[in-house]
C-alpha cells in the first residue's frame, strides 16, 4: 500500500495556517479540528513549514505564555519532511520513526496533496494484521 491509497481513505483536507499568525491563533485552529499538526502555508499555497503541538510546547517552554504572541514562523519547523503519493506505507514508518515525527506532508506536483499522521498508519497496520489474521482463520478453517 501507498500513501495515495491512505489519502483516498482518509481524504485530502489540508488544515493551514498562514506564517505570520499568532500561535494563539494556531492553538486554537488545532483545539477546534482535534488534530496535532497544521501545515504552514504562503499567500500563494506553498508549503512553508509545519507546525505541531511539539513546536508549541518547545516555543512555551523557551519563552512562557508570551510565546502564544509571537507569529507561527517563530515556532514552526522550516525544514519538512515530505513524502509523496507514490510513497509506500512501510517506507513511510520509517521516515516517521527515524525523523522522530508524526505528521507528513504529502506533495504532489509541487502542492500539498494531505498530510499523514501516525494515526493514520497505525489504523491502516492493524486493518492489515486483522486481514491477515482472518485469512489464516479461513484457511485452517479449510484444511
Amino acid at each position: 500500500m501507498n500513501v495515495s491509497q491512505l489519502l483516498g481513505d482518509k481524504g485530502h483536507e489540508v488544515i493551514s495556517v498562514e506564517p505570520q499568525r499568532t500561535l494563539a491563533e494556531a492553538v486554537k485552529v488545532l483545539a477546534e479540528r482535534r488534530i496535532g499538526a497544521v501545515a504552514v502555508t504562503g499567500a500563494d499555497g506553498a508549503l512553508v513549514g509545519i507546525l505541531s503541538e511539539r513546536d508549541i510546547i518547545r516555543a512555551l517552554g523557551q519563552n512562557g505564555a508570551t510565546a502564544l504572541e509571537s507569529p507561527v514562523s517563530r515556532a514552526m519547523t522550516a525544514k519538512v519532511v515530505t513524502c509523496r503519493p507514490q510513497t509506500s506505507v512501510d517506507e513511510l514508518m520509517e521516515i516517521m520513526t527515524s525523523g522522530r515525527f508524526r505528521h507528513v506532508p504529502v506533495i504532489d506536483n509541487g502542492r500539498i496533496a494531505g498530510i499523514v499522521s501516525i494515526g493514520d498508519v497505525v489504523k491502516y497496520r492493524v486493518a492489515e494484521i486483522e486481514a491477515e489474521g482472518r485469512a489464516m482463520r479461513d484457511y485452517i478453517a479449510m484444511a
